[in-house]
């Protein structure tokens, strides 16, 4: 029997492209970052989220980033840096109007300077908001 509290946390996942197996890194942890989004990541790859000083190659990062956080450009090298290929880096801001708030102009300004391109947003819980920044895609002809 799946419960409320199940399918919340698949759909929370899902909406993050997360599947079981996956390495997920989490970055920019602190006491307002929602646990319901990092229980349901965690209920779904079946593993603590590793830190910043992890050491393996990472499939997504959740990047919890507030206004006032520091260089939003230098933060995100630093978290495509042990990115897989096909990896993804998910930008969790608070919501418009919450402490911390971050405008969507800056993660689109940022995304292209450290290497990476935004492809999507998502909802996540009652105070945050997620950006899905990818690397770009190698083409076949490419070297």
């Amino acid at each position: 029997m799946v419960t409320a509290a199940d399918a919340g946390a698949s759909d929370i996942a899902g909406r993050l492209g997360i599947e079981p197996g996956q390495i997920v890194q989490e970055l920019g942890y602190d006491t307002d970052v929602d646990e319901q989004v990092r229980e349901a990541v965690e209920a779904v790859i079946g593993e603590e989220l590793l830190d910043e000083d992890a050491q393996e190659v990472i499939d997504v990062v959740l990047l919890w980033f507030r206004d006032g956080d520091g260089d939003l450009v230098d933060t995100l090298v630093d978290a495509r840096t042990p990115l897989a290929d096909d990896g993804v880096v998910w930008v969790l801001t608070p919501k418009t109007g919450r402490d911390g708030h971050l405008q969507p102009s800056e993660i689109a300004e940022a995304a292209p300077t450290a290497g990476l391109s935004q492809t999507s947003n998502a909802t996540l819980g009652e105070d945050w908001v997620g950006s899905k920044l990818v690397p770009p895609k190698q083409g076949k002809g490419k070297r």
